[in-house]
């Protein structure tokens, strides 16, 4: 588990940062695959955790959420829209093509069974110091997660910080194969930008420290977007 500002931690349950969770102050974002339980609970042994909040109900995010709240004896929260995946376990309802070999996949050896979510979240609740920001467009209910303060950024999965192939890391927008609408997801990416985050930890790839890459991105995105429209 390693520290990345004042009460939030990242643990990477993948190698690469490829998959991961986060501590922030008493709350655990995410709880990546159904295999991950026992990386995390071990890595917040001897933690202060009361509630377990899924920025969406995707596979690796869900994975060991049910394992974790019945263990630890703790509340599971999620945005209204994802309630019902959170609770029944079809993560890749909602997938653009969830007949996919990988969404398949990823139904069959990667999501957790359901939990009765305790909570929904919606814009402008507070978790701890951090504020809920409604960032749809990768799934319906997508969530995000603000300190002001700081400026630590819970991205979940409005963009991934690492090509999810190569794993060569770096900005990118989420697969489509995943993504239940981009162009929404793109106005939830500009959305996060103009908070001006400082650190963004993403479900995806390593923390990014920004220093400019952030809004190098947004200019690049929104460049591939102008010329497709032009091309249309």
């Amino acid at each position: 588990m390693k520290n990345i500002a004042k009460d939030v931690y990242q643990i990477s349950l993948f190698p690469r940062d490829a998959i991961n969770c986060y501590l922030i102050e008493d709350v655990l974002i995410d709880a990546g695959i159904r295999t991950s339980a026992s990386k995390i609970l071990k890595s917040i042994k001897g933690k202060s955790v009361t509630q377990h909040v899924l920025t969406h109900a995707h596979a690796d995010h869900q994975g060991s959420s049910k394992v974790i709240c019945e263990t630890l004896n703790i509340p599971l929260l999620s945005s209204e829209p994802e309630k019902e995946f959170a609770e029944n376990g079809n993560v890749i309802t909602e997938y653009p093509n969830p007949n996919h070999i990988i969404s398949k996949f990823q139904k069959n050896f990667w999501a957790g069974k359901g939990h009765p979510v305790y909570k929904t979240l919606k814009e402008g609740d507070k978790i701890g110091e951090f504020i809920v920001i409604e960032t749809p467009g990768h799934s319906r209910g997508h969530l995000s997660f603000f300190r002001e303060k700081d400026g630590v950024l819970i991205v979940g999965d409005v963009m991934t910080n690492m090509n999810l192939l190569t794993t060569k890391v770096g900005l990118h927008e989420p697969p489509s194969l995943f993504t239940t609408d981009q162009e929404t997801n793109r106005k939830s990416i500009q959305k996060l930008a103009s908070l001006k985050p400082k650190i963004l930890c993403f479900g995806h790839g390593p923390v990014l420290f920004n220093n400019g890459q952030l809004e190098e991105f947004i200019k690049r995105t929104n460049k591939t977007i102008n010329t497709n429209l032009q091309v249309l």
